[in-house]
Protein backbone atom coordinates (compact mmCIF):
# COMPACT_ATOMS: atom_id res chain seq x y z
CA UNK A 1 0.00 0.00 0.00
CA UNK A 2 1.31 3.48 -0.84
CA UNK A 3 1.75 5.70 2.21
CA UNK A 4 0.46 9.26 2.19
CA UNK A 5 -0.39 12.04 4.59
CA UNK A 6 -3.61 10.30 5.64
CA UNK A 7 -1.52 7.56 7.25
CA UNK A 8 -1.34 9.95 10.23
CA UNK A 9 -5.11 10.12 10.51
CA UNK A 10 -5.45 6.36 10.04
CA UNK A 11 -2.90 5.67 12.78
CA UNK A 12 -4.72 8.06 15.09
CA UNK A 13 -8.02 6.30 14.46
CA UNK A 14 -6.41 2.94 15.17
CA UNK A 15 -5.00 4.27 18.44
CA UNK A 16 -8.34 5.70 19.56
CA UNK A 17 -10.14 2.52 18.56
CA UNK A 18 -7.65 0.28 20.36
CA UNK A 19 -7.68 2.45 23.47
CA UNK A 20 -11.48 2.54 23.49
CA UNK A 21 -11.65 -1.23 23.15
CA UNK A 22 -9.11 -1.69 25.95
CA UNK A 23 -10.52 0.90 28.32
CA UNK A 24 -14.23 0.53 27.81
CA UNK A 25 -14.66 -2.98 26.44
CA UNK A 26 -18.15 -3.16 24.95
CA UNK A 27 -19.66 -0.63 27.39
CA UNK A 28 -18.68 2.71 25.82
CA UNK A 29 -21.43 4.19 23.66
CA UNK A 30 -21.46 7.00 21.10
CA UNK A 31 -25.22 7.23 20.69
CA UNK A 32 -25.68 7.15 24.45
CA UNK A 33 -23.87 10.49 24.64
CA UNK A 34 -25.93 12.31 22.00
CA UNK A 35 -28.84 13.42 24.25
CA UNK A 36 -26.42 15.42 26.42
CA UNK A 37 -23.98 16.53 23.69
CA UNK A 38 -23.78 19.92 22.03
CA UNK A 39 -26.06 19.81 18.99
CA UNK A 40 -26.61 21.98 15.93
CA UNK A 41 -29.49 21.45 13.47
CA UNK A 42 -29.15 23.11 10.07
CA UNK A 43 -31.29 23.11 6.94
CA UNK A 44 -29.97 21.27 3.90
CA UNK A 45 -32.31 22.98 1.40
CA UNK A 46 -30.45 25.23 -1.08
CA UNK A 47 -31.90 28.12 -3.04
CA UNK A 48 -33.24 25.90 -5.82
CA UNK A 49 -35.40 23.97 -3.31
CA UNK A 50 -33.73 20.55 -3.58
CA UNK A 51 -34.89 18.14 -0.87
CA UNK A 52 -34.37 14.70 0.63
CA UNK A 53 -30.74 14.85 1.85
CA UNK A 54 -29.00 11.49 1.52
CA UNK A 55 -25.19 11.51 1.65
CA UNK A 56 -23.05 13.13 4.37
CA UNK A 57 -19.27 13.63 4.21
CA UNK A 58 -16.78 15.61 6.29
CA UNK A 59 -14.04 17.53 4.50
CA UNK A 60 -10.73 16.11 5.82
CA UNK A 61 -8.18 18.19 7.75
CA UNK A 62 -5.55 17.75 5.01
CA UNK A 63 -7.74 18.87 2.10
CA UNK A 64 -5.76 20.39 -0.79
CA UNK A 65 -5.82 24.20 -0.48
CA UNK A 66 -7.06 26.67 -3.04
CA UNK A 67 -10.64 25.45 -3.55
CA UNK A 68 -14.06 25.95 -2.03
CA UNK A 69 -13.55 23.39 0.72
CA UNK A 70 -12.17 24.02 4.18
CA UNK A 71 -11.20 21.45 6.82
CA UNK A 72 -14.24 20.54 8.90
CA UNK A 73 -16.84 21.59 6.31
CA UNK A 74 -19.65 19.07 5.86
CA UNK A 75 -21.08 18.19 2.45
CA UNK A 76 -24.62 16.87 1.95
CA UNK A 77 -26.06 15.50 -1.30
CA UNK A 78 -29.73 15.99 -2.23
CA UNK A 79 -31.62 13.15 -3.90
CA UNK A 80 -34.89 14.97 -4.72
CA UNK A 81 -35.60 18.17 -6.62
CA UNK A 82 -37.86 20.98 -5.49
CA UNK A 83 -40.98 19.10 -6.65
CA UNK A 84 -39.89 16.25 -4.31
CA UNK A 85 -39.64 13.60 -7.03
CA UNK A 86 -37.01 10.99 -6.18
CA UNK A 87 -33.87 10.90 -8.30
CA UNK A 88 -34.05 14.53 -9.46
CA UNK A 89 -31.85 16.42 -6.96
CA UNK A 90 -28.83 18.21 -8.45
CA UNK A 91 -27.03 19.86 -5.54
CA UNK A 92 -24.34 19.21 -2.99
CA UNK A 93 -24.54 21.77 -0.21
CA UNK A 94 -21.67 22.80 2.06
CA UNK A 95 -22.17 23.49 5.75
CA UNK A 96 -19.35 25.38 7.44
CA UNK A 97 -18.17 24.79 11.00
CA UNK A 98 -20.33 27.73 12.06
CA UNK A 99 -23.42 26.26 10.38
CA UNK A 100 -23.54 28.47 7.27
CA UNK A 101 -25.14 26.85 4.19
CA UNK A 102 -23.86 27.34 0.64
CA UNK A 103 -23.98 25.40 -2.62
CA UNK A 104 -20.76 23.55 -3.42
CA UNK A 105 -22.00 21.85 -6.61
CA UNK A 106 -25.05 22.18 -8.84
CA UNK A 107 -25.36 19.85 -11.81
CA UNK A 108 -27.68 19.61 -14.76
CA UNK A 109 -31.38 18.97 -14.09
CA UNK A 110 -32.44 15.48 -13.03
CA UNK A 111 -29.32 13.95 -11.51
CA UNK A 112 -30.50 12.28 -8.30
CA UNK A 113 -27.45 12.47 -6.01
CA UNK A 114 -27.26 9.50 -3.66
CA UNK A 115 -25.73 8.55 -0.31
CA UNK A 116 -22.51 7.66 -2.14
CA UNK A 117 -20.65 10.84 -1.16
CA UNK A 118 -17.01 11.21 -0.18
CA UNK A 119 -14.17 13.74 -0.15
CA UNK A 120 -10.55 12.88 -0.97
CA UNK A 121 -7.56 14.79 0.40
CA UNK A 122 -6.52 15.94 -3.07
CA UNK A 123 -9.82 17.86 -3.24
CA UNK A 124 -11.93 15.54 -5.36
CA UNK A 125 -15.54 14.96 -4.31
CA UNK A 126 -17.25 11.75 -5.41
CA UNK A 127 -21.02 11.34 -5.55
CA UNK A 128 -23.37 8.67 -6.88
CA UNK A 129 -25.97 9.57 -9.47
CA UNK A 130 -29.23 7.63 -9.81
CA UNK A 131 -31.46 9.77 -12.04
CA UNK A 132 -35.14 9.23 -12.79
CA UNK A 133 -37.73 10.45 -15.25
CA UNK A 134 -41.54 10.33 -15.33
CA UNK A 135 -41.88 12.10 -11.99
CA UNK A 136 -39.42 9.85 -10.25
CA UNK A 137 -40.81 6.53 -11.49
CA UNK A 138 -38.34 5.45 -14.21
CA UNK A 139 -34.67 4.88 -13.36
CA UNK A 140 -32.20 6.08 -15.98
CA UNK A 141 -28.54 5.04 -16.48
CA UNK A 142 -26.45 5.68 -13.38
CA UNK A 143 -22.90 6.91 -12.78
CA UNK A 144 -20.35 8.15 -10.28
CA UNK A 145 -19.53 11.85 -10.61
CA UNK A 146 -16.05 13.24 -9.92
CA UNK A 147 -16.05 16.91 -8.88
CA UNK A 148 -12.95 19.00 -8.23
CA UNK A 149 -12.25 21.26 -5.24
CA UNK A 150 -13.74 24.20 -7.13
CA UNK A 151 -17.14 22.50 -7.42
CA UNK A 152 -16.75 21.68 -11.13
CA UNK A 153 -17.63 18.30 -12.67
CA UNK A 154 -14.44 16.87 -14.19
CA UNK A 155 -15.34 13.23 -14.89
CA UNK A 156 -18.35 10.95 -15.10
CA UNK A 157 -17.62 7.27 -14.42
CA UNK A 158 -20.10 4.86 -16.01
CA UNK A 159 -20.14 1.08 -16.04
CA UNK A 160 -23.44 -0.84 -16.30
CA UNK A 161 -21.89 -3.82 -14.50
CA UNK A 162 -19.52 -2.41 -11.88
CA UNK A 163 -21.26 0.93 -11.22
CA UNK A 164 -24.89 -0.18 -11.32
CA UNK A 165 -26.57 2.39 -9.12
CA UNK A 166 -23.84 3.77 -6.79
CA UNK A 167 -25.83 4.02 -3.56
CA UNK A 168 -23.18 4.56 -0.90
CA UNK A 169 -19.38 4.53 -0.63
CA UNK A 170 -16.44 4.66 1.73
CA UNK A 171 -12.85 5.72 1.10
CA UNK A 172 -9.37 4.55 2.06
CA UNK A 173 -7.35 7.65 1.22
CA UNK A 174 -3.54 7.55 0.98
CA UNK A 175 -3.09 11.01 -0.53
CA UNK A 176 -2.10 10.42 -4.17
CA UNK A 177 -3.70 6.98 -4.18
CA UNK A 178 -7.08 5.88 -2.87
CA UNK A 179 -9.43 2.95 -2.86
CA UNK A 180 -13.12 3.66 -3.23
CA UNK A 181 -15.64 1.03 -2.16
CA UNK A 182 -19.07 1.46 -3.75
CA UNK A 183 -22.33 -0.37 -3.04
CA UNK A 184 -24.49 -0.88 -6.13
CA UNK A 185 -28.20 -0.83 -5.38
CA UNK A 186 -29.32 -2.05 -8.81
CA UNK A 187 -27.14 -5.17 -8.88
CA UNK A 188 -26.64 -6.04 -5.20
CA UNK A 189 -22.85 -5.84 -5.48
CA UNK A 190 -19.84 -3.97 -4.06
CA UNK A 191 -17.09 -2.60 -6.32
CA UNK A 192 -13.59 -1.38 -5.43
CA UNK A 193 -12.03 1.38 -7.52
CA UNK A 194 -8.25 1.85 -7.26
CA UNK A 195 -7.51 5.45 -8.25
CA UNK A 196 -4.57 7.85 -8.43
CA UNK A 197 -4.34 11.65 -8.41
CA UNK A 198 -1.68 14.32 -8.89
CA UNK A 199 -0.42 16.78 -6.25
CA UNK A 200 -2.51 19.74 -7.42
CA UNK A 201 -5.75 17.77 -7.70
CA UNK A 202 -5.96 18.31 -11.46
CA UNK A 203 -5.97 14.69 -12.63
CA UNK A 204 -8.05 11.73 -11.44
CA UNK A 205 -7.32 8.30 -12.89
CA UNK A 206 -9.13 5.01 -12.34
CA UNK A 207 -6.43 2.32 -12.44
CA UNK A 208 -8.69 -0.68 -11.86
CA UNK A 209 -12.23 -1.74 -11.00
CA UNK A 210 -12.95 -4.97 -9.11
CA UNK A 211 -16.20 -6.53 -7.94
CA UNK A 212 -15.43 -7.78 -4.42
CA UNK A 213 -18.90 -8.76 -3.16
CA UNK A 214 -22.32 -9.76 -4.50
CA UNK A 215 -25.56 -11.52 -3.67
CA UNK A 216 -27.23 -8.84 -1.56
CA UNK A 217 -30.98 -8.55 -1.92
CA UNK A 218 -31.91 -5.75 -4.33
CA UNK A 219 -35.21 -4.65 -5.84
CA UNK A 220 -37.28 -1.65 -6.81
CA UNK A 221 -39.73 -0.38 -4.23
CA UNK A 222 -42.90 1.73 -4.65
CA UNK A 223 -42.02 3.94 -1.65
CA UNK A 224 -38.22 3.78 -1.32
CA UNK A 225 -37.63 3.61 -5.14
CA UNK A 226 -34.83 1.04 -4.69
CA UNK A 227 -33.70 -1.29 -1.92
CA UNK A 228 -30.26 -2.90 -1.88
CA UNK A 229 -26.82 -2.78 -0.27
CA UNK A 230 -26.16 0.68 1.14
CA UNK A 231 -23.77 1.68 3.94
CA UNK A 232 -20.09 0.70 3.84
CA UNK A 233 -17.45 1.08 6.56
CA UNK A 234 -13.80 0.02 6.44
CA UNK A 235 -12.25 -1.34 9.64
CA UNK A 236 -8.43 -0.97 9.42
CA UNK A 237 -7.85 -2.77 12.72
CA UNK A 238 -9.57 -5.94 11.50
CA UNK A 239 -9.06 -5.41 7.74
CA UNK A 240 -12.78 -5.78 7.06
CA UNK A 241 -15.32 -3.94 4.93
CA UNK A 242 -18.71 -3.87 6.62
CA UNK A 243 -21.80 -3.80 4.37
CA UNK A 244 -25.28 -2.73 5.48
CA UNK A 245 -27.68 -4.67 3.27
CA UNK A 246 -31.06 -2.97 3.57
CA UNK A 247 -33.19 -5.69 2.00
CA UNK A 248 -31.48 -8.49 3.92
CA UNK A 249 -31.82 -6.46 7.16
CA UNK A 250 -28.28 -7.62 7.95
CA UNK A 251 -24.74 -6.29 8.37
CA UNK A 252 -22.07 -8.34 6.57
CA UNK A 253 -18.25 -8.23 6.57
CA UNK A 254 -15.88 -8.74 3.61
CA UNK A 255 -12.35 -9.90 4.47
CA UNK A 256 -9.19 -8.35 2.97
CA UNK A 257 -11.13 -5.75 0.93
CA UNK A 258 -8.04 -3.68 0.06
CA UNK A 259 -6.32 -6.40 -1.92
CA UNK A 260 -8.81 -9.12 -2.80
CA UNK A 261 -9.21 -9.70 -6.54
CA UNK A 262 -12.20 -12.02 -6.31
CA UNK A 263 -15.90 -11.80 -5.60
CA UNK A 264 -16.39 -12.84 -1.97
CA UNK A 265 -20.18 -13.22 -2.19
CA UNK A 266 -22.05 -11.55 0.66
CA UNK A 267 -19.27 -12.19 3.15
CA UNK A 268 -19.80 -13.12 6.78
CA UNK A 269 -22.91 -12.17 8.73
CA UNK A 270 -21.89 -10.10 11.75
CA UNK A 271 -25.19 -8.59 12.91
CA UNK A 272 -28.80 -9.72 12.53
CA UNK A 273 -31.31 -8.22 14.93
CA UNK A 274 -34.99 -8.09 14.01
CA UNK A 275 -35.71 -6.07 17.15
CA UNK A 276 -33.31 -3.19 16.46
CA UNK A 277 -32.55 -3.39 12.71
CA UNK A 278 -35.21 -1.97 10.40
CA UNK A 279 -33.68 -1.73 6.94
CA UNK A 280 -30.13 -0.42 7.67
CA UNK A 281 -28.88 2.32 5.34
CA UNK A 282 -25.89 4.54 6.19
CA UNK A 283 -23.07 2.94 8.19
CA UNK A 284 -20.00 4.30 10.01
CA UNK A 285 -17.21 2.92 12.18
CA UNK A 286 -16.99 4.95 15.39
CA UNK A 287 -13.76 5.77 17.29
CA UNK A 288 -14.70 3.30 20.03
CA UNK A 289 -14.68 0.45 17.51
CA UNK A 290 -18.47 0.16 17.37
CA UNK A 291 -20.58 0.40 14.22
CA UNK A 292 -23.52 2.78 13.82
CA UNK A 293 -26.21 2.38 11.18
CA UNK A 294 -29.31 4.36 10.21
CA UNK A 295 -32.63 2.54 10.06
CA UNK A 296 -34.61 3.46 6.94
CA UNK A 297 -37.66 1.38 7.93
CA UNK A 298 -38.13 0.17 4.34
CA UNK A 299 -38.06 -3.44 5.55
CA UNK A 300 -39.02 -4.87 8.94
CA UNK A 301 -40.51 -1.51 10.01
CA UNK A 302 -40.51 -0.81 13.71
CA UNK A 303 -43.66 -0.17 15.73
CA UNK A 304 -45.17 3.30 15.82
CA UNK A 305 -42.94 5.71 17.71
CA UNK A 306 -39.74 3.72 17.09
CA UNK A 307 -38.93 4.74 13.51
CA UNK A 308 -35.93 6.74 12.30
CA UNK A 309 -33.52 5.13 14.73
CA UNK A 310 -29.76 5.08 14.65
CA UNK A 311 -28.41 1.81 16.07
CA UNK A 312 -24.99 1.21 17.62
CA UNK A 313 -23.57 -2.31 17.88
CA UNK A 314 -20.22 -4.07 18.19
CA UNK A 315 -18.40 -5.93 15.38
CA UNK A 316 -19.12 -9.07 17.44
CA UNK A 317 -22.85 -8.50 16.89
CA UNK A 318 -23.87 -7.12 20.29
CA UNK A 319 -26.46 -4.34 20.46
CA UNK A 320 -25.20 -1.27 22.38
CA UNK A 321 -27.57 1.69 22.05
CA UNK A 322 -30.01 3.53 19.82
CA UNK A 323 -31.01 7.14 19.16
CA UNK A 324 -34.05 8.58 17.37
CA UNK A 325 -33.35 11.13 14.64
CA UNK A 326 -36.99 12.12 14.09
CA UNK A 327 -40.12 11.14 16.07
CA UNK A 328 -42.29 11.02 12.93
CA UNK A 329 -43.01 8.14 10.52
CA UNK A 330 -40.12 6.06 9.16
CA UNK A 331 -37.76 7.08 6.40
CA UNK A 332 -36.06 10.13 7.91
CA UNK A 333 -32.74 8.51 8.88
CA UNK A 334 -30.35 7.88 5.98
CA UNK A 335 -26.77 9.14 5.64
CA UNK A 336 -24.36 9.68 8.54
CA UNK A 337 -20.69 10.51 8.98
CA UNK A 338 -17.98 11.07 11.59
CA UNK A 339 -15.34 13.80 11.37
CA UNK A 340 -12.22 14.12 13.51
CA UNK A 341 -10.63 17.33 14.81
CA UNK A 342 -8.15 18.42 17.48
CA UNK A 343 -10.98 19.32 19.85
CA UNK A 344 -12.74 15.98 19.52
CA UNK A 345 -14.97 14.50 16.86
CA UNK A 346 -18.30 15.38 15.32
CA UNK A 347 -21.12 13.03 14.45
CA UNK A 348 -23.57 14.11 11.73
CA UNK A 349 -26.79 12.49 10.49
CA UNK A 350 -29.44 13.66 8.05
CA UNK A 351 -33.15 13.84 8.76
CA UNK A 352 -34.56 13.69 5.26
CA UNK A 353 -38.14 14.08 6.50
CA UNK A 354 -37.28 17.51 7.91
CA UNK A 355 -34.53 18.25 5.30
CA UNK A 356 -32.00 18.96 8.03
CA UNK A 357 -28.60 17.82 9.25
CA UNK A 358 -28.04 17.13 12.94
CA UNK A 359 -24.45 17.72 14.10
CA UNK A 360 -23.14 16.62 17.51
CA UNK A 361 -19.81 17.50 19.14
CA UNK A 362 -18.21 14.78 21.28
CA UNK A 363 -14.85 14.35 23.02
CA UNK A 364 -12.26 11.96 21.65
CA UNK A 365 -11.95 10.16 24.98
CA UNK A 366 -15.28 8.97 26.37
Amino acid sequence: MKLGITTIALSTLLLFQANADDKHGQNGSILGQLPTSSERIVSTVPGDGDQNPYGVAFVPDFIAPGGLLEPGDILVSNFNGSANFQGTGTTIVKISKTGQLSVFFQGNPGLGLTTALGVLNRGFVLVGNLPTTNNGSTIEPTSLLVINKHGKLVKTLSDPTLLAGPWDLTLVDEGFFAQIFISNVLSGTVTRLDVSMDFDGDTFNVNSKTQIASGYLHRTDPAALVVGPTGLAFDPLRNLLYVASTGDNTIFAITNPLFTNKDNGTGKVIYQDSTHLHGPLGLVLAPNGHLITANGDAVNPGPAGSQNLLVEFTPAGQFVSQFQVDPGPGGGAFGLAIGFGFEGFRFAAVDDDANTLEIFQLPLIF
